[in-house]
């Protein structure tokens, strides 16, 4: 690579600086360095709080439903297993998080990695599909809280009129204002502070944890006096074959979404290249073992078939005579509702405020106060429109769209790492404000890093025939038998087969899941689909990983293991997943990354901070900013 690039005139057209604008790619972290004038946010959190967060923001009172619902239709007692498989496949999600987020310990999460490995197009839509997950995520959480705090006062009717739903004569729409004064009462805690908001969610979280531990020694109690009665049935441990029980864990996949809200925090961790792996992992090892716990239990005191769909464990109980049970496990729904939701909330004005600081979205984003050190001009917009919509609308119809930009930036986050590791940027954007001090140090004469600058009059030094990098790659393919490829192809090869298997990925899951597609089209697509997916697979584990991934970003953190084969994984499952969330929600997040593209090309695309940029390679912009800080000094 190593070429002074100007992203505006390269190419000498529009519509090439066009496609030039959307894979621009930016540093990996700007303010480490001293070159970026952002106010940054409060390095207050440590492991506990970020267990907290992920915990809160993962269980959610999903589980209080999913338990009934998918042991009735999918795995009936195997329903241990089925969380247990969609937690190993959420782990490997996580994994790539975990070293991404360490090396990259910026706000914005997914949108962050894709903008520094993949281009400023893709991230763009992550991050527009992300600010939706987070608005619907929340508002739909929200929505769900007022039919359960209703239950604890008595029922439906047992909430202040002030507080409970009310339907607008003459329209078809049912006003929630306990909703929205939740979302309005949680946005006032987030913007007191990261920590003070994270200390609220840890109380919350700790109640819902609480009730779930009551559910589990209870009902384990009940289960070993009663004879587990749910064990015992003709049907055996798979009920719906080893197929349902996979079918589950598709479904309960989505109770593990909301991990992913601590890597938007990572610009607030004290130590981001230890506790942010540490935190990941521990929030998901506890989440799994919870929800496995309970599914044991609930699914051992009533057989699969007898199960409340809607309210799986307070039935459970009320059937052996527990009533007063059931207003304990509401109060832990309750508890969930608010932990999950504080987990919405938090993520999404660090998302806008990380864009904003990119020039993509309006810079009153991304102003940070002073006193709380947090984002609280985009918290309150957030809390603002999140309000609006659980207060007007339900939007339970909607849930789909918040697994659309989950699984998006889980794929995007592990195709991040295989860029990472076989093809990393080697460039670096510089302002062109700097242009006179690129070119001092461009056209040094007789240096032989002015050989780098393709394309200038600098072209013409002499240079040795072979550098020393050239004479070191010819003696290993000597030692080797002329099987090491040189550094340039080496790279290549790595990019196209990144790109192979993202595409294979795709055709398999897509040829796979489609039913209804005749055989001669399906099966050859199944195919092709799985040929480039192995052959890509095949070609990224025979080459080598590129040395630069040892020193790029933030080193000494966590390290994902099994590359190629984990983050491929990773990729094909979620876009398995991505292809089965059905044609009514493609539909409508497609009217939404309509919108994202057109604010984007009449906004986004002239004001980024990367509009002007000159690239040049990392040494050489390293050497630009001493000078130029020499200069100044």
């Amino acid at each position: 690579m190593g070429f002074l690039v100007d992203t505006q005139k390269e190419g000498g057209g529009y519509s090439w600086g066009c496609v030039r604008s959307l894979v621009r790619r930016k540093q990996v972290d700007s303010a480490a360095n001293g070159h970026s004038h952002h106010q940054q946010l409060a390095k207050a959190l440590t492991v506990s709080h970020l267990v907290a967060i992920g915990v809160g923001a993962t269980i959610g009172a999903g589980v209080y439903i999913l338990v009934g619902t998918v042991a009735r239709e999918h795995s009936g007692p195997s329903l241990a297993l089925s969380f247990l498989i969609a937690g190993i496949a959420a782990a490997l999600s996580a994994f790539c998080y975990a070293e991404l987020s360490s090396r990259c310990p910026s706000a914005g999460s997914a949108y962050h990695y894709s903008y520094i490995c993949v281009g400023e197009g893709v991230a763009w839509l992550i991050g527009w599909a992300l600010i939706l997950e987070y608005t619907i995520g929340g508002s739909a959480v929200a929505r769900g809280i007022s039919p359960n705090l209703a239950l604890i006062f008595g029922g439906e009717d047992g909430l202040p009129s002030i507080l409970a739903r009310h339907q607008i004569p003459g329209l078809d729409v049912v006003v929630d204002p306990c909703a929205a004064i939740l979302v309005f009462i949680v946005t006032g805690f987030l913007c007191l502070g990261i920590k003070e908001s994270t200390f609220a969610q840890g109380i919350v979280t700790a109640v819902n944890v609480c009730v779930l531990l009551f559910v589990i020694v209870a009902g384990s109690y009940l289960g070993f006096k009663t004879g587990w009665a749910g064990y015992e049935l003709p049907t055996g441990f798979f009920p719906f074959g080893v197929d349902g029980m996979f079918a589950g864990a598709a479904t309960v996949f989505f109770a593990f979404i909301g991990f992913d809200s601590l890597a938007s925090t990572a610009e607030e961790v004290k130590n981001p290249q230890r506790d942010l792996p540490i935190g990941i992992g521990l929030a998901l090892f506890l989440c799994c073992s919870l929800y496995m716990m309970v599914s044991i239990v609930i699914v051992g005191l009533v057989p699969y078939y007898a199960m409340d769909p809607d309210t799986p464990i307070s039935s459970a109980f009320a059937s052996h005579d527990m009533q007063w049970a059931v207003y304990l496990i509401t109060l832990g729904a309750v508890m969930a509702l608010c932990s999950a939701l504080m987990g919405s909330l938090l993520p999404q004005p660090r998302i806008l405020m990380a864009m904003a600081r990119d020039g993509l979205l309006p810079s009153l984003f991304s102003d940070v106060n002073r006193r709380t050190q947090v984002p609280v001009k985009a918290t309150l917009a957030t809390g603002f429109c999140a309000a609006t919509l659980s207060f007007f609308l339900d939007v339970s119809q909607l849930a789909g769209m918040v697994s659309v930009g989950t699984l998006l930036a889980f794929t995007m986050v592990a195709i991040s790492v295989l860029i990472l590791r076989y093809v990393p940027p080697d460039e670096q954007p510089l302002p062109s404000s700097l242009q006179e001090r690129i070119d001092s140090v461009s056209f040094i004469p007789g240096e032989s890093k002015s050989s780098h600058h393709v394309g200038t009059s600098s072209n013409s030094t002499k240079q040795p025939l072979i550098s020393e990098n050239d004479a070191s790659v010819m003696e290993k393919q000597e030692a080797l038998g002329f099987w090491v490829l040189s550094e340039e192809n080496r790279r290549k090869v790595g990019g196209w087969s990144i790109m192979f298997t993202c595409i294979g990925a795709f055709l398999l899951s897509y040829s796979a899941s489609s039913i209804n597609f005749p055989g001669f089209i399906r099966y050859p697509l199944c195919g092709i689909g799985g040929s480039l997916l192995l052959a890509g697979l095949i070609a990224l584990s025979s080459i080598d990983q590129d040395d630069a991934r040892h020193t790029f970003g933030h080193s000494g953190g966590f390290i994902c293991p099994l590359v190629p084969l984990l983050p491929i994984i990773c990729i094909l499952i979620n876009m398995y997943l991505l292809v089965n969330l059905g044609s009514a929600t493609w539909a409508r997040v497609s009217v939404w990354l309509v919108i994202g593209v057109l604010v984007y090309v009449f906004y986004g695309r002239k004001n980024s901070s990367l509009a002007n940029a000159v690239y040049v390679t990392t040494a050489h912009a390293e050497e630009i900013y001493r000078e130029h800080e020499a200069s100044l000094a």
